[in-house]
């Protein structure tokens, strides 16, 4: 992986004209990069878009529904479905029937499901390390509640 780096040094500037403008296309281009990596570091998992967050998120709000899961991974209602199959045809997550409203499902993970999610986040630390080093704590503290505020922005008319 470390021949795939390209060192900024060498290569020349290139303007971003007014796409610098733009917090869409930066974050797009850190998310390009970080997701790269993460799929190679990853690769023998063969996962689908949007399947690592949906199962973090599903760890961390046991009981959350696929409407609110599909809501907070920024998928369609349809992709979201098709991930939860995924989730359960490996073992990782199951649906149960709401004890408050049998008419829908609440989600959690499984055993397995937590084990595969530690060594996923073992390899998104790695993942993120290198460029999150250049950023002080205060900074990275930051910088994730300004993303935070962003993204809660999105949700406001």
């Amino acid at each position: 992986m470390a021949n795939d780096k390209i060192d900024a040094a060498d290569q020349p500037e290139v303007e971003l004209g007014r796409l610098g403008d733009f917090i869409g296309f930066r974050l797009r281009r850190i998310q390009n990069h970080l997701s790269r990596n993460f799929s190679a570091r990853n690769a023998d998992w063969n996962l689908r878009s949007g399947l690592f967050s949906s199962l973090a998120i599903i760890a961390a709000n046991p009981g959350i529904s696929q409407n609110l899961l599909s809501r907070e991974v920024g998928l369609d209602k349809s992709a979201t479905v098709q991930i939860v199959d995924d989730l359960e045809s490996r073992g990782w997550a199951e649906r149960r029937r709401s004890a408050n409203d049998r008419r829908f499902y609440e989600l959690a993970v499984t055993e397995k499901g937590q084990q595969a999610l530690a060594q996923l986040f073992a390899n998104l630390e790695e993942t993120e390390r290198d460029v999150m080093a250049h950023l002080s704590a205060v900074e990275r503290t930051l910088l994730l509640g300004l993303l935070d505020r962003i993204y809660q922005s999105c949700f406001k008319g």
